[in-house]
This record gives C-alpha cells, structure tokens and sequence, in this order.
C-alpha cells in the first residue's frame, strides 16, 4: 500500500501505538510531536494521503493547524482527522468549521480509528461521477480532476466538500435527508450526526459563493440541489 499516514500528535505513548498500528495495516507513516515539526514534513515533495491531527499542541492549536492546511492550495485537498480529548459539542463544530473531514474522541477504538481513515482515503481517491465536466449556471465542475469554479474563478473544495457537492449535484432536484447524505457521503455512521452534515453544508455554501443558491435547504428533511440553474433562485 503505498498510502503515508501524517500523524500530529504530542502523546508519544499515543503517537507510537498509532505509528505501530498503521504501518500493521499497510501505511507509510510520517509522525510529529508538535505544530511545527508537522508543517516541516507537509513542506515536503512528497505529501502525505491524509493527517492525523491533534487539537492541542504544546506550540499552536489544532484548529489552526487545520485552517492553515485548507488554506494553502498545495495542501487544500488533503483529508484531515482530528483525534481529540475534547469531546463537547462546539469543539467538534469548530473542528468541522475550520475544514476537518472527521473527529474522533479520546479514548477511541484503534480498529474505529484504521476504518474511519480508511473511508476518508477511499472518498479521496474515489473516481468521480459523472465522468466530465459540467456547467450549471454560474458554477462549473470538473469531476475527473476533482476541480469547481463559480464565475470562473476556481475554489479549492476539501475532498469531503467535492464529494458532498457531487452527490448532491447528480440527484439534482431530489431531496436528500441529512441520514441519506451521511450512508453516501460519510459511508459509516458512528460517533457523526446530522449535525455534521448541516456544518458542512453550511461551509460548502460559503465556498461555492454565488453558486449556495442551488443547495436548497428543505426544512425538516434535509437538502436539495435545485433542478434548473434558475439565477432567480435563492
């Protein structure tokens, strides 16, 4: 499997047993104690398939860390997971807010932690459907290349993001319950709730900008992408 895991974490009990358990399972594994020793290794020509990623580190936050990995093009698309002892609520909507494609609490299951980082993988290398490019008003997307411009301008979606957005664009005009959106966007459903999916609606909106208008909210079920490109639509 040539797939590297980054793991971000500065329990070095915790970071050897991920380490351990991951190179079991077939990963390349890349590890750092702290914030920046972590953006060291993603500097590097080679990046890795996904990170692991602590919230609280003895030199910078988490969250931070996360905002600053969405935010650089070159590592835009990378999946993150947050591995974390802060388990309220508004943590994980922050964490979500911010670009984190999972959370997962400590303690955790190792075996929860191996399938969850492997369905994040799986939905990053999936191949996209349908197999072309597409222009739906002022939003255009590229599925092969996993690339979407509003107004021809291009913004970089997170591969849960792209995803998300896919699914919801080849149902269009159907609606898509929150529990619906997390079997085929999520694939499993332990510890995320529909919550999880109101907050990534809600950034994917903010990405796509003029184009939030065809994501219809349908109260009390879920969402739906609008059926015609209507730029009367709100």
């Amino acid at each position: 499997m040539d797939t590297t895991i980054l793991i971000i974490e500065d329990e070095k009990d915790l970071r050897e047993i991920l380490e351990y358990n991951f190179r079991k399972d077939g990963y390349r594994v890349q590890s750092a104690a702290n914030g920046a020793d972590g953006f060291h290794l993603l500097g590097q020509p080679s990046l890795p398939s996904l990170v692991i990623l602590d919230l609280m580190l003895p030199d910078m936050s988490g969250l931070e860390i996360c905002r600053r990995v969405r935010q650089e093009r070159r590592t835009a698309s990378i999946p993150v997971l947050m591995l974390t002892a802060r388990s309220e609520e508004i943590d994980r909507v922050m964490g979500f807010e911010v670009g984190a494609d999972d959370y997962v609490t400590k303690p955790f299951s190792v075996r929860e932690l191996l399938l969850r980082v492997k369905a994040l993988i799986k939905r990053a290398g999936a191949p996209a459907v349908p197999s072309e490019e597409v222009r739906f008003g002022v939003l255009r997307i590229d599925f092969p290349a996993h690339r979407v411009w509003v107004n021809d301008e291009e913004t970089v979606l997170t591969a849960l993001e792209f995803n998300l957005l896919r699914t919801l664009f080849v149902r269009k005009g159907r609606v898509q319950t929150r529990e619906m959106l997390l079997n085929d966007v999520w694939d499993i459903s332990a510890d995320v709730t529909t919550r999880t999916v109101d907050t990534h609606v809600k950034r994917l909106r903010e990405k796509i900008g003029e184009a939030e208008k065809y994501v219809e909210t349908v109260r009390g079920v879920g969402y739906r992408f609008a059926g015609m490109p209507n730029e009367d639509t709100k």
